[in-house]
């Protein structure tokens, strides 16, 4: 089971490491979460430097892929090159983005019609690419789901946890992070988020992605 973090230039460290480390917190055989990169190494919009674990190819024949957002986002959606490189399948795949990510999904087609979350800086970008934003931190609909917010990375990692290992293994993962005397406010607010778009996930889906 591969879950690949998309990662590029000028990210933002909250994003994509959050939901690594949430991932991670999945302990089975095969389970592997990766941070997939255009190049060898890549700098946040810190300047905190990551090597990558896997290439953007790679992340083609995940079960699941995560596009973190970042400074640099809009630069990525307007480079063909680095554009082609991405080719995903929701109908076997679990995709998810977050923040400026959202807009990578936008101009890749896989929001068509379908309304969407982001931050409020790349809202209007969003807009603009033909796809509706809501004003709420995480929406799925079928296998793609977006959320908005630095912090929301916890939503969309307890969703690809919820929908490739269960409910259970997402409050776990959330319990085990969140802060103490919080735990169990954490984890309810987290399930209230994913509750509502875990019901439309059936056996079927699920299935054909595990598989």
């Amino acid at each position: 089971m591969h879950i690949a973090i998309l990662t590029f230039d000028g990210f933002n460290e909250l994003d994509s490491l959050i939901a690594l480390n949430i991932l991670n917190r999945v302990k089975r055989p095969g389970w592997r979460v990766s941070i997939a990169s255009p190049s060898s190494h890549v700098r946040s919009m810190n300047g905190v430097v990551v090597e990558a674990q896997a290439s953007l190819e790679a992340a083609r024949d995940a079960q699941a892929v995560l596009v973190g957002s970042g400074v640099r986002t809009r630069d990525v959606a307007a480079d063909t090159g680095l554009m082609s490189r991405l080719a995903f399948d929701p109908q076997h795949q679990l995709l998810g983005a977050q923040c400026s990510g959202t807009l990578i999904l936008a101009k890749l087609g896989l929001l068509d019609g379908v309304p969407a979350c982001t931050d409020s800086t790349t809202k209007p970008w969003v807009e603009e690419a033909g796809v509706a934003v809501l004003d709420r931190p995480f929406v799925a609909n079928r296998n793609v789901a977006t959320a908005g917010g630095c912090l929301s990375s916890q939503y969309l990692a307890a969703w690809v946890i919820a929908r490739l290992e269960g409910v259970e293994a997402a409050r776990n993962a959330i319990h085990y992070v969140a802060p103490v005397g919080e735990k169990d406010i954490y984890v309810e607010r987290a399930m209230a988020n994913i509750a509502p778009f875990l019901a439309d996930a059936g056996d079927r889906q699920r299935q054909s992605i595990v598989s």
